[in-house]
């Protein structure tokens, strides 16, 4: 469904991203971890459009959308988070949803209505995004990804900076989005979370990709545990 060949971008002197191919299947839950600074969220811009590759390509579905516009790859089916939510403050929640669906007709409306019901903040319609909650923006943002159905979902840390039950809130969320047929790849430092969401996990250094597989076999890479997940997740296996 999305994958990356031997993707390239620097930053002055530094390699962002080396080489760097991934592959996320359709109908999957990917993971995507490294320790600061690995090029992780670097990888969601080239992707979606916000850094331009230097070398290598992006495909969505065999299609190649190297260095194409946000709004375009957004149109053609990839949604995205941010690690800093991105949302408008000084307008309402209902609001947010309706710059989303680039429409305010009755239908959609209800459609925003919905995921924002999804999301469980439809309370909040009314109220300005900018006084809601941390957690309560990271819902608000995923719910505006939504309504634009994207085929394809990045999520950036979606656990970050929340209370433990909205972390489970947020993971049943994604479940059942994967279910309904969502693509996913996640980028998280919460590691019991994306061990217990995704099917394959990647992982980065330096912008290079140094393992990937299952959690089971990322989780007992010796490497990666040294290097990435830390000894608080060896004791926890």
């Amino acid at each position: 469904m999305l994958r990356t060949e031997g993707v390239r971008k620097s930053y002055g002197g530094v390699r962002a991203l080396d080489e760097c191919t991934i592959e996320v299947g359709e109908g999957t839950v990917a993971g995507l971890i490294g320790p600061n600074g690995s090029g992780k969220t670097t990888l969601f811009n080239v992707i979606t459009g916000y850094a331009k590759a230097e070398a290598g390509n992006v495909y969505l579905a065999g299609t190649k959308i190297t260095n194409i516009a946000p709004d375009k790859v957004f149109t053609l089916g990839i949604g995205r988070t941010f690690q800093l939510t991105r949302i408008f403050p000084t307008l309402t929640v209902m609001e947010n949803m309706l710059v989303a669906s680039r429409h305010a007709r009755a239908a959609d409306r209800k459609r925003a209505m919905a995921q924002l019901e999804f999301v469980g903040i439809a309370g909040h319609h009314a109220a300005l995004a900018g006084t809601l909650s941390y957690g309560q923006r990271k819902l608000l943002e995923l719910a505006y990804v939504l309504v634009a159905d994207p085929a394809v979902m990045l999520l950036d840390e979606p656990a970050g900076g929340v209370n433990p039950s909205l972390v489970n809130y947020i993971a049943d969320r994604i479940r059942e989005l994967h279910a309904a047929g969502k693509t996913f790849l996640i980028v998280e430092h919460n590691m019991e979370f994306v061990m217990g969401l995704c099917d394959r996990i990647t992982v980065l250094d330096s912008g290079t990709v140094v393992a990937a597989g299952p959690p089971d076999i990322v989780r007992t890479d010796r490497r990666v545990l040294d290097a990435y997940l830390g000894e608080d997740v060896e004791d926890s296996t």
